[in-house]
Parts: C-alpha cells; sequence; structure tokens
C-alpha cells in the first residue's frame, strides 16, 4: 500500500469513495482524476487531472475507479490493471464482514453492509450502502448491487449485473450476466436470460 491514493471519478460516487477512503485512514493524502474540468474540490479534495494523467502518478499512487456504470469502470479499471497500476478495494469500518469471506480488488463496502461467511465477491464490485449478503453468496465481476437490497444465502450473482434499490433475491437463486433488477424486485426464480427484471416476483421485461 503506498502513501497516496488517486480517486479516477469525482462525482456523487466519487465523493462517497472519498468519504470511506478518508475514514480508512490508511492514505496520507487523497485526490481525484476526472474529464470534467468543471469539478473542482469535492469533499474538499482536490482534482490534480484526467484520467489519462493516471501515469504520471503510477508509481507513488494507490487507484481506485469510482465510476458507477459497470461497463465504465470494467474497461477503466482493467486497463490500470494490464498495465500494472495498484488498484485497492476499500471497506467502510461500519461494515461487518463475516469468516472466510473474499473481496477482489476494485470493489467497494459501503457503510452499513453486512456480507456473511464463505461469500466470494469479485472485482471491481459496487457493494452499496446497508446491502445484506447472506452466507455463501458468490458475486461475480463489476456488479453493482445498490442501497438496502437484501440478498439471502447461497446467491449467485453473474459479471456487470446492477440490482435496483431495495431489491430482494430469495436463497439458492442463481442469477446469469448481464443482468439488470429494478427498485423494490422480488427475485424467487433463477434468471437465465440476460436482460432487465422488474415487479413482484420479478420478471423478464426486455432483454
Amino acid at each position: 500500500m503506498k502513501d497516496k491514493l488517486i480517486i479516477i471519478g469525482a462525482s456523487g460516487h466519487g465523493k462517497v469513495i472519498a468519504d470511506i477512503a478518508t475514514k480508512m485512514n490508511k492514505w496520507k493524502s487523497i485526490a481525484y482524476l476526472d474529464d470534467d474540468e468543471n469539478i473542482k474540490s469535492p469533499m474538499g479534495l482536490e482534482v490534480i487531472g484526467e484520467t489519462a494523467d493516471a501515469y504520471i502518478y503510477k508509481d507513488e499512487s494507490d487507484f481506485f475507479v469510482a465510476i458507477g456504470n459497470n461497463a465504465i469502470r470494467e474497461e477503466i479499471q482493467e486497463k490500470l490493471l494490464s498495465r500494472g497500476f495498484s488498484v485497492v478495494k476499500l471497506v467502510h469500518p461500519s461494515a461487518i464482514i463475516g469468516t472466510d469471506v473474499e473481496i477482489g480488488i476494485g470493489t467497494v463496502i459501503m457503510a452499513g453492509v453486512v456480507i456473511n461467511s464463505s461469500s466470494k465477491i469479485g472485482n471491481g464490485c459496487i457493494i452499496n450502502t446497508s446491502c445484506s449478503l447472506d452466507h455463501d453468496n458468490i458475486i461475480g465481476d463489476y456488479v453493482h448491487i445498490s442501497p438496502g437490497s437484501n440478498l439471502a444465502g447461497t446467491v449467485s450473482v453473474g459479471k456487470g449485473c446492477w440490482l435496483g434499490v431495495g431489491s430482494v433475491v430469495s436463497n439458492n437463486i442463481n442469477i446469469c450476466s448481464g443482468c439488470k433488477v429494478g427498485a423494490g424486485a422480488v427475485v424467487i426464480n433463477d434468471m437465465t436470460e440476460a436482460g432487465t427484471y422488474v415487479g413482484v416476483p420479478a420478471k423478464l421485461i426486455d432483454n
């Protein structure tokens, strides 16, 4: 771990990331890179350049990609990793992490999250505010689980999925890669086809 953390993305999500990183108290300095020149100093932290400037700070800094869009976050993070950048994971001090839980690089675990034993979280995931993931969950790379979502035990979520605010997933459910689950949806059946699912129970409406 290095003394400086650079957060790529300084919008709303980036501000939450900066808050978590500050509370972790592991870096002497934290700064942003962002391509929007109108963003100046979110959370009182400096924007020191654009995304393309990351290479300037490669040897002196850890990096975190604070982009909400799963596909864009994956593109940027994978490019950094392929070029040997140090990408870190972030865990809010209030999160409760069970025994034998694996958390991938570039993943953030936000405030109030509970992840129970023997779960595995992939790379570049967003496990958002006050989510709960019970035992033996497997969350693929670049998944976003939105605030207040609840996943029961032995749930599998494929790469690049997005679970909306307050969504609920019953136990022993498999969700294939590329699914979007609407806010407040209740998932009680496997999702075997990529697409958008909404409702109680959740049903496919668009693929």
